[in-house]
C-alpha cells in the first residue's frame, strides 16, 4: 500500500508545477499591456508656410503636440533656426514664424521638439526631428542665362533653319505646375524669325 501512495504522489507533482507556472503567465501579460498604455508618442501634421506671406507677423506654422499627460509640460523647439526665426508657444505646441520667408534662399527648415518638466527641466518624452516647408509662390521672372546670344545663318536658307538658342531660368519651384515654366518671344524682328519654346 505504501508503494501505491509514493507512486500517486509523484504523479501529482507534475501536475501541481503546472499549475503554478499557468497562474504566473496572465501576470506577464497584464505586465505587457500596462507598459504598452504608457508609451507615448509625438503627434503632428506636416507642417508648411507660404513664402513671402503679407500679412503681419508672426505667422502661425504648425503645432507639436505630445500624447504625455503632465500639468508642467512645457513645449521647447531646438535647432539652427529655433527661437530666431521659428518659436513655440511653451504651453499649447503652437510654432510661429517671425521672419517672411522666401523659399529660393531656404525651402526647409529641420528642428527639433522636446516636451520638459518646467519645475526640473527633465524630458518628458524623447526628442523628435521635424520638418517645416516652404511653399513657393510664383514670385520670380525669367532671366537669360547670359546677357547676349550670337546666332548666324547663312544667305538663302531654306525657312526653318536654326539660328542661335538662348535659355532663360525662373528660380521658382519647377514642381509647382507653370512657376517655373519659360516661354519665349521674338519682340523685334518678328517679320524674319520665330522662336519656340524650348528656345
Amino acid at each position: 500500500m505504501s508503494h501505491l501512495i509514493l507512486l500517486f504522489s509523484l504523479f501529482l507533482a507534475p501536475a501541481f508545477a503546472d499549475g503554478g507556472s499557468q497562474k504566473s503567465t496572465p501576470n506577464l501579460c497584464s505586465n505587457d499591456i500596462s507598459h504598452k498604455r504608457q508609451k507615448r508618442d509625438w503627434i503632428w501634421n506636416q507642417m508648411h508656410i507660404k513664402e513671402e506671406i503679407d500679412t503681419p507677423l508672426p505667422h502661425h506654422v504648425g503645432k507639436i503636440t505630445s500624447s504625455v499627460r503632465n500639468s508642467n509640460a512645457k513645449y521647447i523647439i531646438e535647432g539652427e533656426y529655433a527661437n530666431t526665426i521659428f518659436k513655440v508657444e511653451e504651453t499649447s505646441g503652437d510654432v510661429y514664424a517671425f521672419e517672411r520667408l522666401d523659399r529660393e534662399k531656404k525651402a526647409e527648415y529641420e528642428l527639433t521638439a522636446l516636451i520638459i518638466d518646467r519645475t526640473n527641466n527633465r524630458s518628458l518624452e524623447r526628442p523628435s526631428k521635424f520638418i517645416i516647408k516652404v511653399y513657393d509662390i510664383n514670385d520670380n521672372a525669367p532671366v537669360f542665362v547670359q546677357k547676349v546670344f550670337n546666332g548666324s545663318v547663312p544667305e538663302m536658307s531654306p525657312v526653318g533653319t536654326s539660328v542661335t538658342k538662348v535659355t532663360a531660368v525662373d528660380a521658382d519651384d519647377p514642381t509647382v505646375s507653370g512657376h517655373a515654366t519659360v516661354t519665349y518671344e521674338v519682340t523685334t524682328g518678328g517679320e524674319y524669325f520665330t522662336i519656340d519654346d524650348s528656345g
